[in-house]
């Protein structure tokens, strides 16, 4: 999708700045840091910037509005509105100046494409005209700051790794004997996650949705010694009946942050049940995730089942 303020006889070449890199970690954990404010104000612009957020909604049609302080104490306000979310691989956003009234200065494509376990990332900027790209970059070194911008990221994404391994991804398929809607209401609604979410013989005392893009969500699993284990974060993406995306934090892992994609298929009246779920680094709480993912899903089953 392409904003059609930003067009012109002259050819895109001419108008356009390509800046690529290659970062040393898996496409998910790239996306994700463009993902939450937290995380884009630590590495987003050039070297010497910092940045302030004043609202923040990541889906189409939502806006990062933010304000970039420069080295020499200059504010530089502006308003990043996404045009288009293609989770994990694309993004589209109009750049805009001060406001949203403003008419777009670029439209910017950013895209991420997995190369094993590193990210190829290339941040494409369309301008209005080859005179404004040009003025652009005589003015604010627009290449040089995209490239320092890029290592930004890359030194975040490694600091994000010092002092423990970062964990594997995990990936379980499920198919259900129910049909995609009533599944995906099972994920979704708090009476029903109530009754399945978490490993044989825990419960979940604690369960809140506030299911739309950038909602809530807070769980507390109680396990059969009593012991508490919260879980809270935020939808990214809900696209019913077809895909959730959730962050989430783990109370007892400081700065320990989760990425979970769910995406259901139906075919015959089944659905296939695909969790992929990506870790911030490894921990005990990672490790055990995939025997705790296998007995929620045994335990949705049964569920299922009994609701026919």
């Amino acid at each position: 999708m392409h904003d059609p303020r930003i067009r012109g006889e002259e050819p895109v070449s001419d108008r356009q700045i390509v800046i690529s890199r290659e970062l040393d970690a898996p496409r998910e954990l790239v996306f994700a840091a463009w993902t939450q404010p937290e995380a884009l104000e630590r590495w987003w612009g050039p070297r010497g910037f910092t940045t302030t957020t004043h609202a923040f909604a990541f889906r189409p049609g939502g806006a990062w509005r933010l304000t970039m302080h420069g080295p020499d104490g200059t504010d530089y306000p502006s308003s990043m509105v996404y045009d288009e979310i293609v989770h994990p691989e694309r993004i589209v956003y109009s750049l805009r100046g001060g406001s949203d009234e403003v008419v777009a200065q670029l439209q910017a494509t950013v895209t991420f494409e997995a190369r094993g376990d590193r990210t190829r990332i290339t941040m494409r900027s369309v301008f209005p005209s080859a005179k404004l790209r040009d003025e652009v970059e005589k003015k604010h070194h627009a290449i040089e700051g995209g490239r320092q911008t890029l290592e930004r990221l890359a030194e975040h994404l490694r600091a994000r790794g010092n002092g423990a391994a970062r964990a594997p991804d995990l990936r379980l398929t499920r198919v259900f004997d129910a049909p995609r809607a009533r599944v995906f209401d099972a994920w979704t609604r708090p009476e029903h996650l109530a009754r399945w979410w978490g490993p044989q013989g825990f419960t979940l005392p604690t369960c809140k949705v506030d299911l739309r893009p950038g909602g809530a969500f807070r769980f507390v699993m109680r396990g059969p010694d009593g012991t508490d284990y919260p879980f809270e974060g935020e939808y990214r993406d809900v696209d019913p009946p077809g895909r959730l995306m959730f962050t989430g934090t783990i109370d007892d892992v400081p700065g320990h942050e989760v990425m979970t994609t769910v995406t259901f298929d139906e075919a015959a009246g089944t659905t296939t049940v695909t969790v992929h779920q990506t870790y911030s680094f490894e921990s005990d709480a990672t490790r055990g995730a995939r025997e705790g993912w296998s007995q929620s899903l045994e335990r949705l089953t049964g569920y299922l089942a009994a609701r026919r």
